[in-house]
């Protein structure tokens, strides 16, 4: 079932390629829908990536490169990939082409799922940058979720696997009803999930920051600028336990199947 799923997503991004051409950024945004996301959460959330896409300061930003444009796909994820999430990957070089992928987006349906396999969503957003056939001058995966990996490969390695593969990983964990197994979330991607060249974490700790949060880190993912977001720090110590989801998981005596979820 779950080597099925991934064969239909990896096929949705293959039929979706673009002719070769270079870009400034290949850029995957992956996106939590576990349970743990209630539908206002992940409303809000969905919401704010549409309207950062449509912001002229990420345009500008799209556009900034040598090449003045970038390369965008979305999926979202739980404890397996969702295929019919998937908005294909896109050039972005100005006002058209970012509405038109908002577009895209925002008109997808939405639901949870169970389980949470940020290792999943890494190694999926990994193979979709391997498949593409775009030049790009970076590699970006923007993961963002609200809990610790606690279904799938461990998440350090996925994540290991990803930097090796020249990929940068940043980061948005969303702390707004913190997780009751590691509420410190924030701590949790810094040192388990978070890697490469110029990694970031950005912690969305109200519903109110989230449109901010998101712009923000668009912008500095496809302009490389330091200057252009403000990053907030998170502390490193002490060190967290990146298999602290596994273990609660095995813990509990209820079976889990996320590879069921409809």
């Amino acid at each position: 079932m779950i080597a099925a799923r991934a064969a239909l997503a990896c096929l949705a991004f293959a039929i979706a390629k673009a002719h070769s051409e270079p870009v400034d950024v290949e850029l995957v945004l992956a996106v939590d829908v576990s349970e743990s996301m209630d539908r206002e959460e992940f409303a809000i959330q969905r919401a704010g990536y549409v309207r950062a896409l449509r912001d002229p300061a990420f345009i500008a930003a799209a556009q900034s490169g040598p090449n003045g444009r970038v390369a965008v796909t979305y999926f979202e994820w739980a404890g397996t990939i969702r295929p019919a999430s998937i908005v294909p990957w896109q050039i972005i070089d100005g006002q058209g082409s970012a509405y038109a992928f908002a577009a895209k987006l925002e008109a997808r349906p939405f639901n949870t799922f169970r389980g949470t396999s940020i290792s999943g969503a890494l190694i999926f957003g990994l193979s979709a940058l391997q498949a593409n056939s775009f030049q790009g001058g970076r590699l970006v995966i923007d993961v963002s979720g609200d809990g610790p990996n606690n279904f799938g490969p461990p998440v350090v390695a996925a994540r290991d696997t990803a930097i090796a593969g020249g990929v940068t990983i940043n980061g948005l964990p969303i702390m707004i009803r913190p997780s009751p197994i590691f509420p410190a979330i924030d701590r949790y991607y810094s040192q388990c999930v978070i890697g490469g060249a110029g990694a970031f974490v950005l912690p969305v700790r109200a519903v109110s920051e989230f449109d901010t949060a998101i712009r923000r880190k668009l912008i500095l993912e496809v302009s490389g600028d330091p200057g252009a977001a403000t990053v907030v720090p998170v502390a490193v110590e002490p060190p967290v336990d990146c298999m602290i989801g596994e273990r609660v998981r095995r813990s509990l005596s209820d079976q889990f199947y996320p590879e069921l979820d409809p």
